[in-house]
């Protein structure tokens, strides 16, 4: 599901109050080969030996390195705050930012827009002198997180994984499910019609009749057919339970668009008699872990936000004790 803002708005970030530039250097790198390589940052601890690292994925949407929503950027919060505490990070711009012709692949699934990307990353950042390349980890974001465990099967380095606000639910299930809340809580703005039009493209892609000559109009979010019939058989969950890996699933209580009832529940049932694994839920924070109160909504992502401090610092202490010996099958 896109996790991407509102349009006609413009960005305007400032640091958040826990990250202090002083702590740690930013270099350029380029992530992946090719044509299709992508620009990348990693931030690296001042003065530290070699320490765990950590790279991060953004949700579903053509992000860049940032994860940009309106005013706000919670990679670059999350970055910043992780890299002043002792934690190198890499983070890059999704290929369907920075190409458009790749985003418009009639071929494109979840796997090709992030795995191999993400596997490069993991490679660069274990390289790095300031890295401990046996404690280099991937954090992901929604879709990010949904895709983390594939990662982590392909490159079979990844020390561990952080899930944050990962979606469980199949996609297009969930579609529909957020359309409707939205409907019932925005009428005005989110008509029953389109609601009925998901519940028809969410039909279409769970029946016999969704094959790759099926239009990309006719289903969720324009996401060819191919994007689909991946992501109607993959599991994140069974994926992450094959691992043997640690792992910290992050929730943010207030969110709607990935729950703790529809969501973070399929994590904790299929985790459940996994050792190694933490689950904390935030109850003030919503799908971008911004802390608040009340109902939260789209609107939301276009006031300026950071990523709530205490995330940041529960990630970061996890990252730092978790050792991937800590975990076998």
């Amino acid at each position: 599901m896109s996790d991407e803002p509102p349009t006609g708005t413009v960005p305007v970030w400032a640091p958040p109050p826990y990250a202090d530039p002083h702590l740690f250097t930013e270099h350029d790198v380029t992530v992946g080969t090719g044509p299709l390589a992508v620009p990348g940052t990693v931030s690296v601890p001042k003065n530290r030996g070699p320490g765990p690292g950590v790279v991060l994925l953004s949700g579903g949407g053509h992000f860049d390195r940032d994860e940009t929503s309106g005013p706000n950027k919670p990679l670059k919060d999350l970055a910043w705050g992780l890299a002043g505490l002792g934690v190198a990070v890499l983070r890059f711009d999704k290929a369907t930012f920075a190409h458009s012709g790749f985003a418009a692949s009639p071929d494109l699934t979840m796997s090709r827009e992030y795995v191999p990307y993400a596997v490069d990353a993991v490679g660069l950042l274990g390289r790095r002198p300031e890295v401990d390349a046996g404690r280099v980890f991937v954090l992901g974001h929604s879709m990010g997180g949904k895709v983390a465990p594939l990662v982590a099967t392909a490159e079979p380095s990844v020390a561990g994984l952080v899930v944050m606000a990962g979606d469980a639910q199949p996609m297009h299930r969930a579609a529909v499910r957020v359309v409707s809340h939205l409907s019932s809580v925005l009428p005005d703005q989110v008509p029953a019609s389109l609601v009925e039009t998901f519940a028809e493209q969410a039909a279409l892609v769970d029946g016999p009749g969704l094959t790759s000559a099926t239009p990309a109009s006719e289903l969720p979010f324009g996401l060819p057919a191919s994007y689909w019939l991946e992501l109607r058989d993959y599991d994140p969950v069974a994926t992450a339970a094959a691992l043997g890996k640690p792992m910290l699933i992050l929730q943010g209580g207030r969110d709607y668009q990935v729950t703790v009832a529809d969501d973070l529940a399929r994590w904790r049932t299929g985790l459940a008699d996994r050792p190694g694994v933490d689950f904390r839920v935030f109850e003030a924070d919503d799908h971008l872990f911004f802390p608040g109160a009340g109902p939260s909504t789209p609107a939301d992502y276009a006031l300026p936000h950071h990523v709530d401090p205490a995330v940041v610092t529960g990630v970061a202490d996890w990252l730092h004790r978790t050792r991937p010996t800590a975990v076998g099958r």
